[in-house]
This record gives structure tokens, C-alpha cells and sequence, in this order.
């Protein structure tokens, strides 16, 4: 892109690059297919002729959503021969992402986890719309449908998406403070401290994918989930640090194993319990996380 860092094309594609990514990222769960899908946005950006562009933004957009729901289909077929449960692959976010609430909320990983019970086209839709305010003209012309039909899709989306997601959202004090009492739980050996913080049905999730140990499937019930935390922590036999940081827009544990990146925990959080728990172990999902530059809305 460098041989084209002044033209117009390069200009527009690098002013709205943040916000074409968040969109790819938010349809896939995956920033590397999030990165693919911007090289493929870039490559038909090119070619475009911009005085038949009105609005740079939307066209870029259109493009990137054609993208992402091609990608997104193909990697449904990748997630069918999946080991274990899938997650979405942790991102590492600046300030400016937390502090845009909805915007947190819609890429927190119980949302995330959400998203993935839509169809590709409902969640392209409800992505562009709920998400990021995009007009429904726009959104036809993203996915290919017309205004009356996206407007179905839509409202059909949000009613999914309403009767999954918490009542209330947690503020990012809640989710810390969870998060330190399940900090001093792994640390301590404190189960009973941890229980205090866990609801009854609390869901514990694991993405090994095959190359690091997890769970196989969801671990639900506060005593089996602490139990797993706490116990597994201590039959470890090695040494273990946990750091805060922010992931997704939302405060997260990062977990090192003898000085080495192991995981990222995040959680879910209700009526100020945690109801879901969710580790990322897979180190597919973790290359380059604690190098990488944070995304930023700016």
C-alpha cells in the first residue's frame, strides 16, 4: 500500500480502516480473517473508480461486508470440525473502546457468542445496523437484499439477539471487581471466595482447539466450575501469574504459565454474578497478543 500513500484511494481506505476492521472482526470472531478480509476490501478498493463514489465510507463498507460474509460462510465449515467449543479470538483494545458502551457490549465475548446463533445474513444486518447506525438503504446494498427486507431481518436479529443477552449490561467496575475476586481465588486457593461470585448456573467454557488441554464441553454449575478453576490451578504444578488488561472492550485476565502466555480469561457478568466464564488456551487465538498495537476508534 505504500507505493500509493498519497493518492485518494489510500487516503480514504486508511481514514476508515478501524472502522472496516471492527465490522469484519464483529461478523467473524477472528482478527486474522478480520485482516484477510481488509486485504480483500483493499485489493477491490483499488480498482474502483472513485468519481462514481459518492460516499467513500459506504462503499468501503459494502465491500468489506460482501467480504466478510463470504469469508464467514466458509469458516462455518471450519468450526463444524472444531475441537471442543469455539471462541472468538481475543482482541487487545484501547480506552476508546471501553469507553463507547454499546460498542463494548457488542464485542465482549458473551456477545460475540451471541452473534454466532444468527445466520451470516442476520448478522451482518444487525451488525451494521445495531452496531454501527447504518442506514438501511446501505445495508441492502451491502447484503443484497431490499430496505424492506433488511428491516425483517433486523428486527427478526434483534429479538434473537435481546432474549440471549443480559438485562442489564455490567459496568466495566462490576466486571473488575469479579474479576479480582477470581484473580485472588486462582492465587489463594480461595473456593469459597470465588463461589461468592459465581452464579448458580454459571456456564465455564474452554478453547483449546485441539492443541492445548480444555474442557470439551461447557462446564456448568458454580461448585464444578470453581472446583475446576481453583483445583486445576493448584494440580498444575507450575508457575502461574495473572495480569489485568483489556480485551474486546472489557477488563480480562491474561494467564501465564512459567513466564509464558497461556490463555486470556473473560467473563459475563449478571446481576452483579459472573454467568459465564469463558478461556481462550488455543495459541492460535493468542499469537501476537501481547505485541500487537491495540485497536483504537481513532
Amino acid at each position: 500500500m505504500s507505493e500509493h500513500a498519497n493518492d485518494p484511494a489510500t487516503e480514504s481506505f486508511v481514514a476508515h480502516r478501524n472502522l472496516l476492521f471492527t465490522v469484519a472482526y464483529e461478523m467473524l470472531g477472528s482478527a486474522a480473517d478480520a485482516e484477510d478480509v481488509l486485504q480483500e476490501t483493499w485489493l477491490r478498493w483499488v480498482e474502483v473508480d472513485l468519481e462514481q463514489v459518492r460516499d467513500h465510507r459506504a462503499y468501503l463498507v459494502r465491500i468489506t461486508t460482501r467480504q466478510s460474509l463470504n469469508r464467514l460462510r466458509t469458516m462455518q465449515r471450519r468450526k463444524e470440525a472444531y475441537v471442543g467449543p469455539w471462541l472468538p479470538e481475543p482482541l487487545l483494545t484501547a480506552p476508546d473502546v471501553a469507553e463507547e458502551v454499546e460498542l463494548a457490549e457488542s464485542m465482549s465475548t458473551a456477545m460475540m457468542l451471541v452473534l454466532e446463533t444468527l445466520s451470516p445474513t442476520e448478522r451482518a444486518v444487525f451488525v451494521l445496523r445495531e452496531v454501527f447506525d447504518v442506514g438501511y438503504d446501505e445495508i441492502a446494498a451491502a447484503v443484497d437484499k431490499t430496505p424492506a427486507a433488511v428491516r425483517q431481518i433486523a428486527h427478526r436479529a434483534r429479538r434473537h439477539v435481546d432474549a440471549r443477552r443480559p438485562r442489564r449490561v455490567a459496568s466495566a467496575r462490576e466486571t473488575q471487581a469479579a474479576l479480582e475476586s477470581l484473580q485472588r481465588a486462582l492465587e489463594t486457593g480461595d473456593l469459597q471466595g470465588f463461589l461468592k461470585v459465581l452464579a448458580p448456573e454459571v456456564v465455564y467454557m474452554g478453547d483449546g482447539g485441539g492443541i492445548k488441554q480444555a474442557a470439551l464441553r461447557p462446564i456448568i454449575g458454580a461448585d464444578k466450575v470453581a472446583r475446576l478453576i481453583v483445583g486445576g490451578t493448584a494440580k498444575a504444578g507450575r508457575t502461574f501469574a495473572l495480569s489485568p488488561t483489556v480485551v474486546n472492550g472489557n477488563p480480562a485476565l491474561l494467564v501465564h504459565l512459567d513466564g509464558e502466555l497461556d490463555g486470556i480469561m473473560t467473563i459475563r457478568m449478571e446481576d452483579a454474578r459472573i454467568t459465564g466464564l469463558y478461556f481462550v488456551r488455543n495459541p492460535e487465538k493468542l499469537s501476537g497478543l501481547e505485541s500487537e498495537i491495540p485497536l483504537t476508534l481513532r
